[in-house]
């Protein structure tokens, strides 16, 4: 029930936005010399009636669901939860990523809230419950990182969990982290760095090593959390620890660039102007993309959408953490063009190797410690065992074997 109420009142908010939308074009339209988004006369009266009547509705209904929520329904069966839990969750991370800070805003009960996770279910960071969720805890975490639109339960597919693989390669526990991808980077990188600092207080063993693995988006928010966490005086970062990110857009992806051209371009004709609202419903997150931003800095005070250079706050990889770098490319063959434009499809291949040519910008990794996977997708890093297989490489205990790809 509180989700159906989550669901009423972004419903209403987008008949809101349409009516404001209709109404903008058609005052384009009838005063082609006026400034105002509003309309005149009767047909003002008329809008605003929709508005009331939407607003109405939306109380009467809120309030119904909310004396529904008090009443305790028959838990659904197992084979129910097994159907509907994976298109759930998948429909929620996607909402979360295009509207994520507007419901965080709203303490919508559909905004995902951060947690830590052990076999699909969420921890609780303290001792005692730590020991019941993991009976037989590694002194090794292994912390997995999903990325824009996405949750932790799509890392891998049938065929292969690069997780588990990984995992018990290492001999560690997997952990995986989930949150709500549509909030500033910078914003879920201290939640991120704040609660490893309790897991690790709190596992049931003294944690000798950490590996965090961050796919697309993942790899930034676990970079902002490396400086927030050194920031604090966390203990994690000082431990053994290792940063895997896969196709992560360490100097922005070309995507949200576009998007922010469109706008730009929109709003050059007084009748167009208005659909571009339609691109400013695009989350934090999203935008904090265009040139991967890591810090407060780099967005507090300044307008999200506003069109202008790359100003963020060089942040170099976090001092004692090995760090690698995966990128891919959909072409079998190197192609300068296709993979600095096409890349995996989403990211360049600079921008996921951290290469660039400000060297205050570019992220200093050893040639051996970077890898190209040719011929696979963003998405093919999440499940291909050549991925999981090249990990393990660098990760296992045992003398670092030479990279010839980059």
């Amino acid at each position: 029930m509180s989700e159906l109420r989550g669901g009423a009142h972004l419903a209403t908010d987008a008949v809101l936005g349409a009516t404001d939308l209709t109404e903008a074009v058609h005052a384009a339209v009838s005063r082609p010399l006026g400034r105002s988004p509003r309309t005149r006369g009767l047909t003002r009266w008329v809008y605003h009636l929709v508005r009331g009547i939407t607003r109405g509705v939306a109380h009467a209904l809120d309030g119904a669901l909310r004396t529904a929520e008090g009443v305790t329904a028959p838990p659904p069966s197992d084979r129910h939860l097994a159907v509907t839990a994976p298109s759930r969750d998948g429909a929620l991370a996607v909402l979360n990523g295009v509207l994520g800070d507007r419901l965080a805003a709203q303490n919508s009960p559909l905004a995902m809230p951060m947690q830590l996770r052990h076999a699909g279910r969420p921890l609780v960071l303290d001792a005692a419950s730590l020991a019941r969720s993991v009976p037989a805890p590694s002194d090794t975490l292994l912390v997995l990182v999903h990325g824009l639109c996405m949750h932790d339960g799509q890392w891998g597919d049938e065929a292969h969990d690069p997780g588990a693989t990984l995992a018990r390669r290492l001999g560690a526990t997997s952990v995986t982290l989930r949150y709500n991808s549509g909030r500033h980077i910078s914003e879920n990188g201290r939640d991120f760095a704040s609660a490893l600092d309790a897991l690790v207080a709190a596992w049931p063993r003294a944690v000798r090593r950490l590996v965090v693995v961050g796919h697309s988006m993942g790899g930034l928010v676990a970079r902002s959390a490396c400086h927030y966490a050194a920031e604090a005086g966390y203990a994690w970062p000082t431990l053994d620890a290792s940063l895997v990110t896969l196709g992560t857009p360490h100097h922005g992806a070309p995507l949200e660039r576009l998007g922010n051209g469109i706008d730009t371009l929109l709003e050059a004709s007084r009748y167009a102007a208005p659909f571009a609202r339609l691109g400013y419903l695009r989350s934090a997150g999203v935008t904090d993309l265009r040139y991967g931003h890591l810090l407060d800095g780099d967005w507090t005070g300044r307008p999200r959408f506003a069109r202008g250079p790359d100003t963020r706050t060089p942040l170099p990889l976090p001092e004692g953490v090995a760090c690698y770098l995966v990128a891919a490319t959909t072409g079998a063959r190197r192609r300068r063009l296709r993979d600095q434009t096409l890349g995996d499809g989403l990211v360049p291949l600079d921008s996921a190797l951290g290469l660039h040519p400000d060297p205050a910008r570019a992220l200093d990794v050893p040639a051996e410690q970077r890898w190209v996977a040719r011929g696979m997708n963003h998405f093919d890093l999440l499940r291909r065992p050549e991925v999981t297989e090249q990990l393990r490489t660098w990760l296992a205990p045992g003398p670092m074997p030479s990279t010839t790809d980059v």
